[in-house]
C-alpha cells in the first residue's frame, strides 16, 4: 500500500475550497490502498493523471480532482509506494505555472 505523505496539505485546501473536501478524500483513499509499479499502472486507476517535468527535472504526477476543476501535484515514488504531495492548486493556479519552479 502506498504511504501519502502529507494529508495536511489537502486539509488545508479544503479548508478555504469545500467542494474540494469529498474528491480529494477519495483520492486519498484510492492512493493509500493502491500499490501501483509505475504510471501506466496508476492511469489504470486515474486515467487523467500525468507525468510532468518541473524545473529542477523532478518527474511529477499532475492529478485532476472534482471534475478538473483542481490540481494535486505529487511526486510518486514507485518503487517506495511513497506518495509525496507537492501542491493541491485550482485549475487557475496550475495554469500560472509557478509550481513547476
Amino acid at each position: 500500500m502506498m504511504r501519502v505523505i502529507s494529508i495536511r496539505l489537502l486539509r488545508a485546501f479544503w479548508s478555504g475550497h469545500s467542494d474540494a473536501q469529498p474528491p480529494l478524500r477519495q483520492w486519498y483513499k484510492l492512493a493509500l490502498h493502491a500499490r501501483w509499479r509505475n504510471l501506466q499502472e496508476l492511469r489504470a486507476d486515474l486515467p487523467t493523471a500525468d507525468g510532468v517535468t518541473n524545473s529542477r527535472g523532478e518527474t511529477l504526477t499532475v492529478f485532476n480532482i472534482g471534475g478538473n476543476k483542481y490540481r494535486l501535484i505529487a511526486r510518486v515514488r514507485y518503487d517506495y509506494q511513497l506518495i509525496n504531495i507537492r501542491a493541491v492548486l485550482t485549475h487557475a493556479q496550475y495554469d500560472k505555472g509557478q509550481w513547476k519552479d
